[in-house]
């Protein structure tokens, strides 16, 4: 199905760690049902039961030996089961989905961060997701170091403890930044990138435009 064909949108919300995704994540849930928009809200890697499965294995610095490859290939099973149980047949019965990272950042992530070939990212995407792409990607954008500290001090107050990723070098997440801000220098009008950087009240403000520009065109 392509995106001129299917009745629902598909929003995808990407940044590095730290960025405010959950926070931003949540006011575009309420932004939109309270415009009376059909809306489920998932998350990558996950977003079913298997799909959880895998995130769990993904996240776990338990598994510290785990190949680049293995990592790539563990994504892409997860979208997946993903993509075919739960976020196509709620874009074919009408319901729009926000989702939580995507493809976009597998190229990120495991492209640029890990250094995997992006041409082996575009097959396994085409495997997977055929011509499926989403209609709208927010990037969540801010200094490394910024999105850091705020990861540090979340951990600290008794929060999550860091992650498989989250507990990387600087310079990873200056690759992955980079890139997604490559992706939407590249494609622009699929692309919106909100200064994270800025107070809750910016963020949401910026966020809200794209959003009214993205339900004008829904509603034609």
């Amino acid at each position: 199905m392509t995106n001129a064909t299917r009745p629902g949108q598909f929003i995808t919300l990407e940044g590095t760690e730290g960025a405010g995704k959950s926070t931003n994540l949540a006011f575009i849930e309420q932004w939109l049902s309270q415009r009376g928009v059909p809306l489920l809200v998932t998350r990558e890697p996950g977003g079913t039961e298997l799909s959880e499965a895998i995130r769990g294995l993904l996240l776990d610095k338990h598994y510290s030996d785990m190949t680049d490859l293995t990592e790539l290939l563990l994504m892409f099973a997860a979208r997946h089961q993903h993509l075919h149980r739960k976020i196509l047949p709620a874009l074919e019965a009408g319901t729009w989905v926000v989702c939580d990272r995507f493809t976009d950042a597998t190229y990120a992530y495991q492209g640029a961060g890990r250094g995997m070939n992006p041409e082996v990212i575009a097959q396994l995407e085409t495997l997977v997701q055929d011509d499926f792409r989403p209609d709208l990607t927010l990037i969540m954008d801010l200094p490394v170091a910024t999105g850091q500290a705020r990861v540090n001090a979340r951990s600290a107050a008794g929060g999550p403890e860091v992650d498989r990723f989250e507990q990387e070098r600087t310079a990873f997440f200056e690759a992955v930044r980079g890139a997604y801000l490559l992706r939407a220098e590249a494609e622009p009008d699929r692309y919106a990138v909100i200064d994270a950087s800025r107070s809750l009240e910016s963020v949401q403000t910026q966020t809200q435009a794209v959003l009214e520009k993205a339900l004008e065109v829904w509603q034609g």
